[in-house]
């Protein structure tokens, strides 16, 4: 985290963070803005508040009150964050180059579908997609589409909802650690999951709607793992149905299936795959009448990636850059919790341990195909939380400095930098 800032600042090499360098804070894709904002001071107290009550209430709370508060927290903590910096909730979204704009233009969706891989490139141009609506299959441009059809398209309307959806993305991480008898981990790691950098970009992103559907889709699948009769099925076709809908979301996400392949390591349980690979695969192939082919889309993509600032930006520094900017993401405390994957005693640690392999495969396999280079602090959202549950593994005295450790970097961050998140 501290060299990833520095190197290009003291070595002046311009590592493309943005395309305009000037105020850049590599490896982040911010610009150096210091400010404070009409919620500085709620944020302000909700740390504190959060940091002297979060591991009593996490420790005694009946489970379910545990999740609803563990919610509410989440979305205030969203809020207030996102309200300190000059964006707030509503701005991101509406920007040429998002996919609501977009979304409220589209009349026609069979059209869109059969024209989408076309307008992917350059080359298309000036019929080419905006980077956001190109930069992802269909499945995101629908469900804003969906919004606006039912009068929630609007700039503000349209990030309450994206960032009401993204704070249960908790919720879906404690219930699979309980799930698969991992209650102890799942309190333990609460109030890092809930507090700490994460919500800076979660709060109005894209990706923050695919982290919670990724992680809703591992919950359904640990439900259906370790249920039994009509409610495996019911929970297996639920998981695939979001899991399978999560690969329409992002050409990136079919990585979560390392994630979902630890999830019934976890479970000792295999019943679920076929069932849910199935119905993941219907989602995918159901597309492919409308005229888009997710898989011939793909290397479509990868050319306009690189034909665009990624194909400028080096491969010797976001290769490392990368995973300093999941630690301003996730909160410097994830190294320390990744640390502890050698020392694995209970079966809840096991459970911990192997979801939190799970996302480590899939970040590392994310990094080297270079079709990740900058903005993974959002990007990398949907394994953020599976990695960031690793903190459950340390002793309680680090926990507790350590979740202060992770407030104090998410309001510096925020209040220091123009993150637009």
């Amino acid at each position: 985290m501290l060299l990833a800032p520095l190197v290009p600042i003291v070595t002046g090499w311009d590592v493309r963070a943005r395309t305009k360098p000037a105020d850049t804070f590599p490896p982040l894709n911010a610009l150096w803005e210091p400010h404070v904002g009409l919620t500085t001071l709620p944020a302000v107290l909700l740390a504190v508040l959060g940091w002297r009550y979060a591991f009593s209430l996490a420790a005694t709370l009946e489970w379910r009150r545990l999740l609803l508060v563990s919610y509410g927290a989440a979305l205030a903590w969203m809020l207030a964050l996102a309200w300190i910096g000059p964006i707030g909730i509503g701005d991101v979204l509406g920007h040429r180059i998002e996919i609501l704009p977009v979304a409220r233009e589209i009349d026609d969706v069979g059209a869109t579908m059969r024209e989408f891989i076309n307008r992917i490139p350059y080359s298309a141009a000036p019929d080419n997609w905006p980077t956001h609506v190109a930069g992802h299959p269909p499945g995101a441009l629908l469900f804003y589409v969906g919004l606006v059809r039912i009068g929630l398209g609007g700039d503000l309307s349209a990030g309450f909802v994206v960032t009401a959806f993204g704070a249960t993305t908790v919720v879906a991480v404690l219930v699979t650690l309980r799930s698969l008898g991992a209650e102890t981990a799942a309190r333990g790691a609460a109030p890092f999951l809930v507090l700490g950098p994460m919500a800076l970009f979660m709060g109005v992103s894209n990706d923050a709607l695919f982290a919670a559907v990724a992680a809703w889709g591992l919950a359904a699948l640990a439900l259906g793992a370790t249920r039994s009769g009509r409610a495996r099925v019911g929970w297996s076709v639920l998981a695939g149905l979001l899991l399978g809908w999560l690969v329409m979301l992002s050409y990136g996400l079919p990585l979560m299936g390392l994630v979902a392949v630890a999830v019934l390591l976890a479970a000792r349980s295999w019943r679920p795959l076929p069932i849910a690979a199935v119905t993941a695969l219907a989602v995918v192939l159901a597309f492919v009448p409308a005229g888009f082919v997710w898989w011939e889309a793909m290397p479509v993509l990868r050319e306009r990636y690189y034909d665009g600032v990624a194909g400028a930006r080096p491969a010797a520094y976001w290769v490392w850059g990368n995973l300093a900017a999941l630690c301003f993401s996730a909160g410097p405390m994830v190294g320390a919790g990744l640390g502890r994957l050698t020392v694995l005693r209970a079966d809840s640690d096991r459970v911990v341990g192997l979801l939190v392999g799970g996302a480590l495969a899939a970040v590392v396999v994310a990094d080297l195909s270079f079709m990740s280079k900058a903005e993974v602090e959002r990007i990398w959202l949907p394994f953020a939380p599976w990695l960031l549950i690793s903190v459950a593994l340390l002793p309680e005295r680090w926990r507790t400095w350590g979740l202060a450790g992770q407030l104090v970097v998410a309001l510096l961050v925020q209040h220091l930098l123009n993150t637009r998140w």
